[in-house]
């Protein structure tokens, strides 16, 4: 399986507040119950300035697109309504997409959704992409408690059917649900891509929510589980899809990546490794309590889940975890490019989401190494000049340094 030459380069970012308490130790978690006390208002500030000119570097650089995320009750974020932070950037930016990626639906007002994503493709001129993830289990612990994990998927699947019926039938139309009933299903604001933008549903594999990309034509993005389970999702989708008369195109497939590019392999390494294991030891130190909340996944999912300590439970990951089963890409501008085209290639897809802003790295390395990436990485892909030949037998360069 191979890729194609226009891969798309988006650029990924989390919006940490990086600042870390001195007895970090202490906190068993970063989401969910870290005390807000920790927050400093004026630290966010300076840290938003410094967020917004980061992603106006990405589009000044020529990456494709930025993506970015929502979350609740974590250090991880500090988006907590990516609408609004898309406004931000769609106003401070003028060429690259913006993916949101993306409200929680089925814990907000799926007709809401519709009418915010809309306006933010109408002040965007068409430049909007939209990616709809379940929610992390952490965000069912910081809602209200009136929404039943159990019912999670369920929901979410009929708030992908609202927000689908609003973008693309003439309203008024009437929805009569087992979670919502519109007597009037008639946003006033329709996208400016017609019949609607490019939408991906975000996942971890589970072949639930792959199926729901291929029922709703969606692409499919995956988050930060091993490579191994990435394949195996993107290979059910082709077989589901293919079961419905629908090829998944490469342009459907989003694999995500942390990188970082120095002059040599050792460079990036010894300049990388400390902010990429701060990333999983401290921003996502999640204990499985709260990742997975009873009755959010089926049994077999859950059992999957928690068993890989290097993705479910960030504070015990070594970098030998880490980078043995993960996309995680530090080196030469040679380095990372062959390694990027081995995963595309390997995983048939034509999207990458790159993270190159890490845990708590300082500005300086984030401007360094999208620097680097985008003036040097991209142009070997787009030019499909990587070294290593696909299915030469030699294993991704970046992925064997330690």
């Amino acid at each position: 399986m191979s890729a194609p030459e226009d891969i798309k380069f988006y650029f990924f970012h989390h919006h940490h507040y990086s600042e870390i308490p001195p007895d970090e130790d202490k906190y068993e978690s970063t989401m969910v119950d870290y005390p807000n006390a920790l927050y400093d208002p004026v630290k966010g500030h300076e840290l938003y300035k410094r967020h917004l000119r980061t992603v106006v570097l990405a589009d000044e650089l020529g990456f494709d697109g930025i993506a970015i995320n929502e979350h609740h009750n974590m250090v991880y974020s500090m988006t907590p309504t990516v609408s609004v932070m898309a406004g931000a950037i769609v106003n401070a930016t003028k060429q690259a997409r913006i993916q949101v990626a993306g409200v929680p639906i089925n814990l907000e007002y799926p007709n809401r959704v519709a009418e915010e994503y809309a306006m933010l493709d109408v002040m965007s001129g068409g430049r909007m992409e939209f990616a709809f993830p379940l929610g992390t289990g952490m965000e069912y612990w910081a809602n209200a408690g009136t929404i039943n994990p159990t019912t999670a998927r369920a929901r979410f699947r009929e708030s992908l059917e609202v927000i689908t019926k609003a973008w693309t039938q003439d309203g008024p139309n009437r929805h009569d649900g087992d979670f919502y009933t519109y007597r009037f299903l008639n946003p006033f604001l329709r996208p400016y891509q017609q019949p609607r933008p490019k939408c991906f549903i975000v996942g971890t594999g589970s072949k639930e929510t792959v199926q729901l990309a291929v029922d709703y034509d969606m692409g499919y993005s995956i988050v930060f589980v091993p490579i191994a389970n990435q394949l195996r999702a993107f290979n059910q989708m082709r077989e589901l899809a293919a079961a419905k008369g629908r090829e998944i195109d490469p342009d459907d497939l989003t694999v995500v990546v942390m990188a970082y590019v120095a002059d040599t392999d050792e460079e990036a390494v010894r300049e990388a490794r400390p902010h990429i294991e701060k990333f999983f030891s401290w921003f996502h130190r999640v204990p499985p309590k709260y990742l997975v909340p009873p009755g959010y996944v089926t049994t077999d999912e859950f059992l999957r889940r928690v068993s890989d300590v290097a993705m479910a439970e960030g504070k015990k990951a070594t970098w030998d975890d880490m980078v043995a089963i993960g996309r995680i890409a530090c080196g030469s501008a040679d380095t990372v490019a062959d390694t990027i085209r081995q995963w595309c290639d390997e995983a048939g897809c034509a999207r990458v989401n790159v993270v190159c802003e890490l845990g708590d790295m300082p500005e300086w390395k984030t401007v360094k190494n999208m620097t680097k990436f985008a003036t040097e990485v991209i142009p070997k892909l787009r030019a499909g000049g990587a070294t290593v030949a696909a299915g030469d037998g030699r294993e991704p360069a970046a992925a064997g340094v330690r």
